[in-house]
């Protein structure tokens, strides 16, 4: 991706903080209006507003509509790649009902997690995936979406159950070196990737004890004995699917490819029709009601399974309980997603074009006179880039380059800075709305960001315990320091 930063020396940073101020306020009265159908497009329309303030605000400074338009640009294209796995997320899931997988994951989940343990058994689980992946995306879009299934069945609130799963995600995403962010993290800082990792554990496990005993208790305390007939659930399950665990095969094979580092594209679109195959021969009937015949041939065959890939199937069931959980959107409920993050990037692109996110890390970084106060500066900013920005990998590769001198000034190892960008600008990014990453996961799982936000507790405890280790001098590494941590 491009990583120049664009500079505008005319822009103060009053003006810099206006577009960022309309898009808050329209923002606010706009979900005030349309609550939780704010992000059915409304939302989308109001990021395109605050670009319009931006391009005003960039007027005002010399900076060309062509230029902005160039930025806007570029901003898109980075997400080509994020907007294909979209779709193949939404093809996946389509395929992956059909063929019995998701039910099957359903089925034997709640034979084997007990309402107890399934909200750390979810963490530990998504931990897992994620490093061995090395991909928070992947993990919501293969495990994440089944663990949603296992636990709505339990009668969990699907926003604890996605801040399970998301806290997980970003676990893994942070500490497995076949993650992105965790290359681009020390690139930017000047360090290598096994000493980040390292370092960067320091404040990750800390973290994630935490969690993990917020989620136990959090799991011990919901009471939802009574409210769910298990048996019952396992009974309609098995009435409208042929369950088997030869379908696990699918999944195995997923998460095998993208650990031998397999393009998750490729992964994902191998996974679909795959599973497309296997509902050929354990879900006929079901391919035959989505196809609206009684006999299947190979035309029914091929309007069935591009069906559950493009658009919205629901197979029937009469538990009220598995309805939502036997329905698809495929690729078609992705559209809303990508319309987010296409609308994201033009404010996030205009914002770049005059000069605005520049201005905000820079007077971020005037008020860093102590140590402490640079890594709160770097923490605010990362914030600030993911909020306006709309983009994971600007809010590290922007402070990355801002901070990196200042760090070695004060004489702190560059270590420091990649572990602080990693701990706020990578964990951060899952909850804001329109960032890619909170569109993304949003969209994936099926659960608004607002709803998993208060449960998602490794990403919002991560930047408090960066900055409680700066505030206290813990493990806070000199360049001149020789001594192996």
């Amino acid at each position: 991706m491009d990583t120049k930063i664009n500079r505008n020396k005319e822009l103060s940073i009053g003006e810099a903080l206006i577009p960022v101020a309309a898009l808050i306020t329209m923002l606010g009265f706009n979900v005030y209006v349309f609550g939780d159908e704010a992000l059915s497009g409304s939302n989308q329309f109001v990021l395109l507003l605050g670009a319009a303030v931006a391009a005003i605000v960039g007027f005002f400074n010399k900076v060309t509509f062509i230029k902005m338009m160039e930025e806007v640009a570029e901003n898109i294209k980075a997400t080509v790649g994020a907007i294909l796995i979209l779709l193949m997320v939404g093809a996946l899931a389509g395929t992956w009902l059909i063929s019995g997988i998701i039910p099957s994951m359903i089925y034997y989940g709640l034979q084997i997690l007990s309402p107890a343990i399934f909200l750390p058994a979810t963490l530990i689980i998504c931990s897992i995936i994620s490093i061995a992946t090395g991909s928070s995306w992947t993990t919501s879009a293969t495990v994440g979406i089944a663990l949603i299934g296992v636990g709505g069945a339990l009668g969990f609130d699907l926003g604890m159950v996605a801040g399970a799963v998301i806290s997980g995600a970003y676990f893994g995403d942070k500490l497995s070196p076949m993650s992105d962010t965790t290359n681009l993290a020390p690139a930017m800082a000047g360090t290598d990737l096994f000493t980040h990792i390292r370092y960067m554990a320091l404040t990750t496990i800390p973290t994630y004890i935490l969690t993990l005993i917020l989620f136990i208790i959090l799991g011990l305390s919901v009471d939802i004995k009574g409210d769910v007939d298990i048996a019952k659930l396992l009974t309609d399950i098995q009435t409208s699917f042929t369950i088997s665990p030869w379908l696990f095969a699918v999944p195995v094979i997923v998460i095998g490819l993208i650990v031998r580092k397999t393009e998750p594209l490729i992964a994902l679109l191998i996974g679909t029709l795959l599973a497309g195959f296997f509902a050929l021969f354990f879900q006929p009937q079901i391919i035959n009601q989505i196809a609206g015949v009684e006999q299947m041939t190979f035309q029914s065959a091929y309007k069935g399974i591009m069906n559950a890939i493009t658009a919205e199937v629901i197979v029937p069931t009469e538990n009220k309980t598995l309805e939502t959980l036997f329905t698809s959107g495929g690729m078609q409920k992705m559209l809303g997603t990508i319309w987010l993050i296409l609308c994201a990037m033009v404010f996030g692109g205009v914002m770049d074009a005059i000069g605005a996110l520049s201005r905000i890390s820079q007077s971020l970084l005037k008020l860093a006179h102590t140590t402490f106060g640079l890594f709160a500066a770097t923490v605010g900013s990362c914030l600030a880039l993911n909020i306006t920005a709309s983009d994971q990998y600007l809010a590290i590769v922007v402070p990355g380059k801002m901070f990196a001198k200042a760090y070695k000034n004060k004489g702190l190892a560059p270590e420091n800075l990649s572990r602080t960008l990693e701990d706020s600008g990578t964990v951060s990014s899952v909850l804001i709305p329109w960032n890619t990453c909170g569109a993304y996961h949003a969209g994936t799982l099926g659960v608004s960001t607002i709803d998993y936000l208060p449960y998602a507790f490794f990403n919002i405890i991560s930047p408090f315990m960066t900055l409680i280790f700066a505030a206290f001098n813990i493990k806070i590494r000199q360049l001149v320091s020789e001594v192996k941590i």
